[in-house]
């Protein structure tokens, strides 16, 4: 599969000094679901703003690199224009309106299109969420944790996304309620084609469901393959899934030991 999305050697730097991502290169085959990977503040939300052309909002600036879809540069883009192009993200807490309906949420993320365009996805994202329905005239910030992600999901499909870039789905919810959302996830990439690109801190949950991953560390991508050669790793799960070579679990501190051992940053 040939990438739909690709990054090349892309550096960000915040305030004209912070680095926080240093020559990442990656891509996003058509039709797939890449998980990228990585402990907090290794830089996987950077990457994701820079895509999605928002880092300006936390004055960060794209200072090197490449960012392509479909051929075109869009390093530099606004993020309108990103997203009539058909990159759409889900922002890591949700980030909903909270005074504001259901429903009225979901019609936020479908400000570019048309209201014939719009009364359509709202019937497809119920569709998808039946319990979104059921909450569609509550207010958002009086809706539980998996149900408010549940309306961010579906507020990003409004827009009829080429590519959902989710950062962090999993972040604060109950193990049932990740299992439905990663289902929903499988189910949008299988059934209706949609390219997922997927920043996890959960490893093996986000391994389980991709194709490829990277693995960031420090702001740059240290390990990367084929999903499944990546959870039998030796290095993957000792210092991500948390396994020792003789199939024990690791307690927290020695996994915290991980930087001094990791024989690819060698």
């Amino acid at each position: 599969m040939s990438p739909v999305l690709s990054l090349t050697n892309v550096q960000v730097l915040y305030d004209r000094a912070i680095e926080a991502v240093r020559d990442v290169s990656l891509s996003v085959p058509e039709g797939s679901i890449v998980a990228l990977l990585g402990s907090n503040g290794a830089g996987k939300s950077t990457v994701l703003k820079a895509i999605s052309g928002i880092l300006d909002r936390e004055e960060g600036e794209i200072v090197g690199g490449n960012i392509h879809y479909r051929g075109e540069r869009i390093g530099g883009r606004s993020a309108d224009e990103i997203v009539r192009a058909g990159l759409v993200q889900v922002p890591e807490g949700r980030a909903l309106f909270p005074t504001l309906t259901v429903e009225e949420n979901l019609l936020m993320g479908g400000y570019t299109r048309s209201a014939a365009q719009n009364a359509e996805a709202l019937e497809q994202v119920y569709a998808l969420f039946p319990r979104v329905k059921e909450r569609r005239t509550q207010i958002a910030g009086y809706l539980s944790g998996g149900e408010q992600q549940m309306v961010a999901v579906g507020r990003a499909l409004m827009a009829k996304p080429e590519i959902l870039m989710l950062d962090e789905p999993s972040l604060g919810l109950a193990p049932q309620v990740v299992d439905g959302i990663f289902d929903t996830i499988i189910r949008l990439n299988r059934e209706h084609g949609l390219t997922v690109l997927l920043v996890e801190q959960n490893a093996q949950l986000a391994l389980s469901v991709a194709s490829y991953g990277y693995i960031m560390e420090n702001g740059r991508i240290v390990l990367d393959g084929p999903a499944e050669r990546l959870s039998s790793n030796a290095d993957v799960q000792e210092f991500y899934l948390g396994f020792a070579s003789s199939g024990q679990r690791k307690s927290m501190r020695e996994v915290k030991h991980y930087k001094r051992r990791k024989r690819w940053l060698s």
